[in-house]
């Protein structure tokens, strides 16, 4: 399928667009079937208070959606690529917009591209040497991914030696267990189901705010501890 992509300037920089992570603590993952879906899913998610935005580049025409989004949430929402895997994407994906390059494994190339662009960065990681490495390579927060698999007790074991690295426990991360996570060390968290299923098949917007604005409530009372 042919992407549609209007090139755009950059509206976060690289501190603004990190900043803004740290203080939504939620980065939301929108690796849904269409661009359409993603954008009506994020329309809603943002109503419902959502500030960091995820679009993986699996998406089809994911850099069009990153395109129309960045337009049209400007400065209020930082838009994201993800699913990075190499230099050429990074730049394609800045090139249509995104603030923030988010990769699922240890990618120097990207994080590279991502100091040279000014723009944030998510870098994958799984085991400690993983962390390690991500971090020094340039991630601005490591994204620990799959999060699911060893769970909060994972996370916190890792940040015993590392506390010093800001961690973003990925996958599985639900309003159930949101508050272990951050107990464990999380900077932030990404999440998905939890809000982007909340509108049933046909993406009801309704639900979505409600699942964002609920999800994000169980964060603070979790960051406020």
């Amino acid at each position: 399928m042919c992407e549609t992509i209007v090139y755009l300037p950059r509206v976060h920089t690289k501190k603004a667009a990190v900043d803004l992570i740290h203080d939504a603590g939620a980065v939301l993952i929108l690796r849904m079937e269409s661009a359409g879906a993603a954008e009506t899913v994020a329309r809603a998610a943002v109503e419902g208070g959502i500030r960091v935005l995820e679009i993986p580049l699996t998406v089809p025409d994911a850099l069009g959606a990153i395109s129309r989004l960045s337009k049209e949430f400007g400065d209020d929402v930082l838009v994201g690529a993800g699913t990075v895997l190499d230099e050429e994407a990074a730049r394609r994906s800045v090139d249509s917009g995104a603030g923030l390059l988010v990769t699922p494994h240890v990618a120097p190339d990207v994080m590279a591209a991502a100091r040279e662009a000014d723009v944030a960065a998510l870098g994958g990681a799984f085991t400690p040497s993983e962390v390690l490495a991500s971090a020094r390579s340039g991630a601005d927060l490591v994204k620990l991914f799959p999060a699911e698999v060893h769970g909060p007790a994972y996370l916190s074991s890792i940040l015993a030696p590392l506390a010093h690295i800001p961690v973003c426990p990925t996958g599985g991360v639900s309003p159930d267990n949101v508050g272990q996570w951050v107990a464990a060390g999380a900077s932030a968290v990404g999440m998905a189901s939890a809000i982007t299923k909340a509108g049933g098949p046909d993406y009801e917007p309704a639900p979505i705010t409600l699942a964002a604005a609920r999800f994000l409530a169980r964060l603070d009372e979790a960051r406020a501890v």
